[in-house]
């Protein structure tokens, strides 16, 4: 296993800021109900190691090895993706005393979302492409801070497949980089897909359309992923995963640089009191999901009782809070965002995979988040997710709505 040393990533924190590519649309945007077939797939067999507060990650991914062959490549890529996670703790944790902060290029910096792009924003995308391309298991990833799913060299306008690379990642950076500045909670969320190896792409900027409908083969549905995570940045900087057996959760020890086993087999609670909305929004909201909503303040929903509003504005810190205390989050359609505001491939699947691994729902109040298959690497999707009997109080509102 070849592990990444953070000193690989030091020209990253002293200042280098590759030049965001200009936007260009990939494919023509699908409608949002094109589903997948459920996809079954063999859960991974873990022991008692597995479930052992204090346990490194490093020696769960070894051991998660051992007892699945399949997964023997895993551990170089979570050694990839946990290093990066540590140097973007870094770097947000000193961002106040860098300099690094504020938009990028000093305000002006687009990305292909049309999205004012923070100066971490730039740095940590390029962060995680290098910790990945050094693991040698990466074929392409997807970013939201990439117009097209790229291949991870060292030269971000090389698109580029490793024949022997087994994994797609896809990955949001800095998800809530808006909050940086005020010291608000931030993360890393991440997918891993298996990479399609008859997928071969010649090196350089230019592509044939047969590679162009080869890099539109990686993107896939949630059913299809192998494995998704985020790193959270807050009052520690903790790491959730899901192998599709369970929802475990490392916090990072400092003193020794490791992430440790603190939360074994994260359960969601079925109910709670809590919802996690922008409120804002709420007289735009679909009939369903704002007379649901109003029902729970009020105490007379399904359950009985009275929520209480939780919202941070980050989705990783407002997740992370949900699998462990229970409750409801979501950014759902309305008028002026009618397929949502969150991203499909890189924000709602993986994210949805560790609420279901946890026990919970996640909806985009007409279906599965699961079985919705990308037909954009920026494809938005309403996101309504948390604890079971709370979701499915939304997707009932919705069926009786039809």
């Amino acid at each position: 296993m070849r592990l990444l040393s953070l000193a690989l990533l030091a020209p990253l924190a002293q200042g280098f800021l590759p030049a965001p590519a200009a936007p260009r649309p990939f494919t023509q945007r699908a409608p949002l109900h094109m589903s997948a077939p459920p996809k079954t797939r063999k859960a991974p067999v873990f022991d008692e190691v597995c479930e052992t507060t204090g346990v490194t990650l490093t020696r769960f991914m070894i051991e998660v090895a051992f007892l699945n062959p399949e997964m023997q490549e895993l551990p170089a890529l979570f050694s990839g993706i946990s290093t990066a996670c540590k140097a973007i703790s870094d770097m947000v944790k000193r961002s106040q005393l860098t300099g690094l902060v504020g938009y990028a290029d000093g305000g002006g910096s687009i990305n292909v979302q049309g999205e004012e792009q923070k100066t971490l924003d730039i740095m940590t995308n390029d962060v995680l492409k290098r910790a990945l391309r050094f693991t040698g298991k990466l074929g392409v990833l997807a970013s939201e801070e990439e117009d097209t799913p790229v291949g991870v060299p060292l030269n971000p306008k090389d698109v580029v497949f490793d024949e022997t690379s087994k994994y797609t990642a896809v990955f949001d950076p800095l998800d809530g980089s808006s909050n940086v500045d005020a010291g608000i909670p931030t993360g890393t969320i991440f997918g891993i897909f298996e990479h399609d190896d008859e997928c071969e792409i010649a090196e350089g900027g230019s592509m044939t359309e047969d590679e162009l409908l080869c890099l539109q083969n990686t993107l896939k549905p949630g059913t299809d992923l192998i494995a998704s995570g985020y790193c959270l940045y807050s009052s520690s900087c903790f790491f959730v995963v899901t192998l599709g057996a369970g929802v475990y959760g490392f916090t990072l020890d400092e003193n020794i640089g490791e992430f440790v086993l603190t939360h074994p087999n994260i359960k969601v609670p079925e109910t709670s009191k809590i919802y996690s909305f922008n409120e804002a929004n709420m007289p735009q909201w679909d009939v369903p999901m704002r007379e649901t909503v109003e029902k729970w303040r009020l105490g007379t929903g399904a359950s009985g009782n009275s929520f209480t509003s939780r919202y941070i504005g980050s989705m990783v810190g407002d997740v992370h809070r949900t699998l462990l205390y229970g409750g409801v989050f979501g950014y759902p359609s309305d008028k002026k965002n009618v397929n949502g505001k969150l991203r499909l491939l890189y924000e709602g699947a993986p994210m949805s995979f560790l609420m279901e691994q946890a026990g919970g729902l996640s909806t985009d109040g007409r279906g599965r988040v699961m079985e919705i298959v990308p037909k954009e690497v920026h494809q938005r999707v309403p996101i309504i997710m948390g604890s079971k009997k709370d979701v499915q109080e939304v997707i009932d509102a919705y069926a009786k709505s039809k």
